[in-house]
């Protein structure tokens, strides 16, 4: 509303001699309000009303308005301008005030009632696309195509070099596994034999059989029991259970696929055990980014569903009966059906474990060796669970 100048009314005399802040335009109009304190909030006689002009605070503000030296300084009509009063404590740029840019509550007209003067919206800042799960797809796949390449290479060139990247996998696996074990919690698991009674069962499980592996598992345990006494007593019980835990679960575990490769059609069984395996990673992973929604195991790894454990059971299903039907000697569809529907689960199971594995050490990977993918722990978690089933159903459907 336009401002309504104050009802003349009869006004005390002014001192004698100009003022030397206001000069003679005190006699002529008297202000008052908060801002100007010789007066009381509420002498404002009735009818009278005042016009303040505030500048909204930016953080580009230009030069300040006449008769104040910073922004949001007060401007009044009149034949004189009144030098405007110090800025607020709590004025944005004033020590001891908010950083600008910040709300600021000025003084109103009425007595216990403060206006918050509007502040500029916050610039957007530009959204940075990030990869589902952290990670560098375009480095995952040219590390896929890599190990895919090199396993082909090895399988279908000379049957027995599989083998020695099965035993440099194991290895490199077992570092992994018993390097974050130290780091996290301190155990300490003895590497060396380790090492040796994996190489030593992946041998003996290809050349020999289950029996020989068994034995070799057997005697790698008996090593890590002797080699753990070199060190202190405390925690020997927590140590030489992590070394046993580490020997059954990765070069134990990984003996089967030796055995796999040692039958007649062995890179074929291979080959079945991998695409089925990865059929089962790949399903879960499409169904769940576009279905999943219940979640499969919250606690333990929230981006699993259960849709999605559906669509890594039924593409692997397919995979299997294809592969059964096509490059299995004797093999039917129906076997293919059963083996990636085993499959599927237990590669599920073998991933849900190792979650729980790096949640208990408070780690995203076993390593960084495979950029895009971790470690090579990351890699052989599904497999390992998964070699002893395949290798189980395909000796009872066709033989081993």
């Amino acid at each position: 509303m336009p401002p309504v100048p104050a009802d003349p009314g009869p006004r005390p005399a002014a001192p004698s001699g100009p003022d030397p802040v206001e000069g003679p335009s005190r006699e002529t109009g008297r202000l008052s309000g908060p801002l100007f304190r010789d007066e009381q909030p509420g002498a404002v006689e009735p009818g009278a009303s005042e016009t303040v002009v505030l500048r909204a605070i930016t953080d580009d503000a230009g030069p300040a308005p006449v008769g104040g030296p910073y922004p949001g300084a007060v401007a009044y009509p009149g034949p004189s301008v009144p030098q405007a009063p110090p800025a607020p404590a709590g004025h944005p740029g004033v020590p001891g005030g908010p950083a600008v840019g910040q709300p600021f509550l000025v003084p109103s007209s009425h007595p216990g009632q403060e206006t918050p003067v509007a502040q500029p919206d916050p610039q957007p800042q530009p959204a940075q696309r990030k990869q589902r799960g952290g990670r560098n797809l375009q480095a995952a796949i040219g590390v896929g195509v890599g190990l895919g390449a090199v396993i082909i290479a090895s399988l279908f060139v000379v049957k027995a070099l599989f083998l020695v990247v099965v035993i440099a996998a194991v290895s490199v696996g077992v570092w992994e596994l018993t390097s974050r074990l130290a780091e996290r919690k301190e155990i300490k698991a003895p590497l060396v034999p380790l090492v040796a009674g994996g190489i030593a069962m992946v041998a003996t499980g290809y050349w020999s059989g289950i029996q020989w592996a068994a034995a070799s598992l057997a005697l790698t345990g008996l090593a890590v029991m002797v080699r753990r006494m070199a060190e202190p007593p405390e925690n020997y019980l927590r140590d030489i259970t992590a070394g046993i835990f580490t020997a059954f679960y990765v070069p134990f575990l990984a003996t089967f696929v030796a055995m796999m490769l040692a039958a007649d059609d062995g890179p074929q069984r291979i080959v079945l055990f991998l695409i089925v395996t990865v059929c089962s990673d790949t399903g879960a992973y499409a169904v769940g980014y576009k279905f999943g929604r219940t979640k499969l195991a919250p606690t333990i790894s929230p981006g699993k569903t259960r849709e999605g454990l559906a669509g890594g059971i039924g593409l692997s299903m397919l995979a299997g009966a294809l592969l059964m039907e096509l490059i299995i000697d004797g093999g039917s569809w129906w076997q293919g059906l059963v083996l990636g529907g085993c499959a599927a689960v237990t590669a599920t199971l073998g991933d849900l474990g190792e979650s729980m594995i790096k949640r208990d050490l408070g780690i995203k990977d076993m390593g960084t060796l495979l950029p895009g993918h971790g470690g090579i722990m990351d890699r052989l978690d599904s497999l390992l669970p998964t070699a002893p089933v395949v290798w189980l159903l395909l000796a009872a459907f066709v033989g081993s």
